[in-house]
């Protein structure tokens, strides 16, 4: 063999050696982009949480934890997009067999999925934060800190801490799981506002009462009866007296009063409380909301009952329902049958 054609062996088989090597590097790239490394438990769904002000080496042991398999791989492809200096926080579906790209394409975008937030029977400010703390990652100190904020409120919502729970209607909503305490009241107002349309306000105002005095009545009412067919005639009912001047003498408020939502009779003792939501003692709606009224109430009280009756008691048949009347005469009458039966049931606080 010529020394010309040993030299030309010898450069080919170089050649060919290249070629295998960036071969085999270039499938090597490939792979670390668009290769599977993502393992997840389809039964879970599983989400990744990335907190606020998380870094980069956050979102790689968050990603280790949920079934990422190289690590290093997925830093590679990261730093090449410039990931690092771009994390978003939120809440994520990782799907199985993910790659690298789709992973860092999916965060760096914050093409998150919306949480819901539901929230119902709600009494108290504190139960609210912590019924919202779980869905959002605003915590509930933080909720609540806004709650009891009388500068804030008055500023941004002109709300009392005792009027605050009228500004949410409850519902089921879509958050950003990485929503803050600010921005999830934020987001309740202007659901109010869109709640409190312009026919809604204009029977506020044809009751003589403002949105805020409607949501009172309705809480009262959202505790009075479960019963959606009857709260139109009892909103009637608590009309007729406002309307006279008459003492609400509404029991849930004595229950708010005393901090003892348990009470199933109301007795005598329980009506002494000095509290401005004794209704037995003062005139006219207590200072705030009673719990948050279901849709249902505040439509009930906006579309209330035009009657004569004054007066309401349970049923003693324990339905839910309640005996209406016009005299103290006939709610005596309904009265005693009522507190019969919890006798007889041995009913007696």
């Amino acid at each position: 063999m010529s020394k010309k054609k040993h030299i030309g062996k010898i450069i080919g088989l170089i050649a060919i050696s290249l070629l295998v090597a960036g071969g085999i590097a270039g499938y090597r790239i490939y792979e670390c982009i668009y290769g599977v490394n993502l393992s997840v438990n389809h039964e879970d769904e599983p989400f990744l949480y990335i907190p606020t002000n998380s870094t980069f080496d956050d979102v790689c042991l968050l990603l280790e934890e949920a079934g990422l398999h190289d690590a290093k791989s997925f830093r590679w492809v990261a730093g090449k997009m410039n990931y690092p200096n771009k994390i978003k926080s939120g809440h994520y579906r990782l799907i199985d067999g993910m790659s690298n790209i789709e992973l860092v394409r999916m965060l760096r975008s914050g093409r998150q999925i919306p949480v819901k937030v539901i929230f119902n029977n709600i009494r108290l400010n504190t139960q609210l934060a912590a019924a919202v703390t779980p869905t959002i990652e605003a915590d509930s100190a933080s909720i609540m800190a806004l709650l009891t904020d009388s500068a804030y409120l008055a500023e941004h919502f002109k709300h009392t801490p005792r009027t605050i729970l009228s500004l949410f209607i409850p519902n089921t909503y879509e958050f950003f799981w990485n929503t803050s305490a600010k921005g999830f009241m934020d987001r309740m107002a202007k659901e109010y506002n869109r709640f409190w349309t312009d026919e809604r306000r204009q029977k506020a105002r044809d009751a003589n009462l403002t949105p805020l005095q409607v949501s009172i009545l309705a809480s009262i009412i959202e505790e009075e009866t479960q019963k959606d067919d009857e709260k139109a005639t009892m909103a009637g009912v608590y009309i007729n007296r406002l309307n006279r001047g008459m003492l609400l003498q509404a029991d849930p408020t004595l229950k708010f009063a005393l901090g003892d939502f348990t009470i199933k009779r109301v007795l005598d003792r329980h009506k002494e409380i000095q509290s401005p939501y004794n209704t037995y003692k003062n005139t006219g709606l207590p200072p705030g909301p009673i719990c948050i009224p279901s849709i249902a109430s505040i439509d009930a009280v906006l579309n209330y009952t035009k009657h004569d009756y004054l007066f309401f008691c349970a049923r003693e048949d324990f339905s839910g329902y309640h005996n209406f009347a016009r005299t103290l005469q006939q709610h005596n009458q309904n009265a005693q049958a009522y507190q019969k039966a919890l006798n007889k049931m041995r009913i007696f606080q």
